[in-house]
């Protein structure tokens, strides 16, 4: 009997709703170790998971049975509930709609993943609309800016 194999590689980045600096030292960790879990309870491995104060990059593998529409809806829907249900931020938490999504192979896995892992040291340098233009640009997709995130520099 046949078997489903694959290795789909997906780089996830999603944004605060209003791109408030939101997620703030106090939580980032546990908001990150969090999210790692809902991963892994949908049975994606996870192989990094970190962000920003206004984002947040996730690194997994996605198993054939979800679709990344899916896993990203799960993501989104379970993390701003647990930030609300901590009372972790004033007022209502909800992350913007949509989301970028990128595969890569295995062999570009440890360099996604340091680029995630380094997101602190990143943004010393580079705003967060820089960053996720240079996503699209690189991966060669289309896009109509006024479908972009709300980017407030």
């Amino acid at each position: 009997m046949a078997n489903t194999y694959s290795q789909l590689n997906i780089h996830c980045v999603f944004a605060v709703k209003g791109r408030e600096n939101l997620i703030t030292p106090n939580f980032r960790d546990d908001l990150h170790r969090y999210m790692l879990g809902i991963l892994k309870n949908d049975d994606s491995f996870p192989l990094a998971v970190n962000g920003w104060k206004d984002h947040v990059h996730v690194f997994f593998e996605l198993p054939v049975t979800m679709s990344v529409s899916k896993q990203m809806q799960m993501l989104k829907s379970s993390s701003s509930k647990w930030i609300n249900d901590n009372k972790l931020v004033q007022g209502k938490f909800s992350w913007q709609e949509g989301y970028g999504a990128f595969s890569y192979s295995h062999s570009q896995r440890d360099n996604v993943i340091k680029y995630i892992v380094n997101q602190e040291q990143h943004h010393k340098t580079h705003t967060f609309k820089d960053e996720y233009l240079e996503l699209l640009k690189n991966f060669n997709i289309a896009f109509d800016s006024k479908y972009l995130f709300d980017f407030i520099e």
